[in-house]
């Protein structure tokens, strides 16, 4: 009987998929040093970051594969499954975004025009910003979890949406501006 009911009432996957979110953002943060070795044109050091970016990209699929197993399929979860799995996706996606533009400036030696570098690694930084704002975001899932997604911390975790939300419109004004 015991055995049953752990079953049902199972762990809560919060922690396992802020610690996937917190490799994620390490390789979104580290395109900034990637970029600013690929604009002082040491490439060496490139590599090496682009090195960490894959690995921390290997580490954090190493966990979503650890966390599709570990998402219950038992009633009782106050998300939805299929909800939790696309978190983990489009967390999943940050790390993977990294990986694909830090190989294709590596694997083409490509180098930014000088007068656009400046921006273009501003852009990167704010992009790398809200990443981590969104792990922040991630980081409050626990504390929503054990109020029932109800009271102040609802309130919180929307104001950092918003805060979001504003970094994004951010970066969509700053990639306009280095496109022209």
């Amino acid at each position: 009987m015991g055995n049953y009911l752990a079953n049902i009432f199972a762990a809560s996957p919060v922690r396992p998929i802020q610690e996937h979110m917190e490799q994620c953002y390490l390789a979104a943060d580290e395109l900034v040093t990637f970029f600013r070795s690929t604009i002082s044109g040491d490439w060496t050091e490139a590599r090496a970051s682009r090195q960490r970016i894959v690995d921390l990209e290997h580490h954090a699929d190493e966990l979503k594969k650890q966390l599709r197993g570990q998402i219950p399929k038992r009633l009782f979860m106050s998300v939805p499954r299929e909800d939790l799995l696309d978190l983990i996706w489009v967390q999943d996606q940050i790390s993977n975004r990294a990986r694909d533009i830090s190989g294709l400036v590596i694997g083409r030696e490509i180098s930014l025009p000088e007068v656009i570098q400046h921006s273009f690694l501003a852009f990167v930084s704010r992009n790398a910003d809200a990443a981590k704002m969104a792990r922040k975001t991630i980081n409050e899932l626990d504390e929503l979890y054990e109020t029932s997604f109800q009271g102040a911390e609802v309130k919180l975790v929307e104001t950092l949406i918003d805060e979001l939300d504003q970094i994004e419109d951010d970066t969509d004004e700053m990639q306009a501006a280095i496109r022209k």
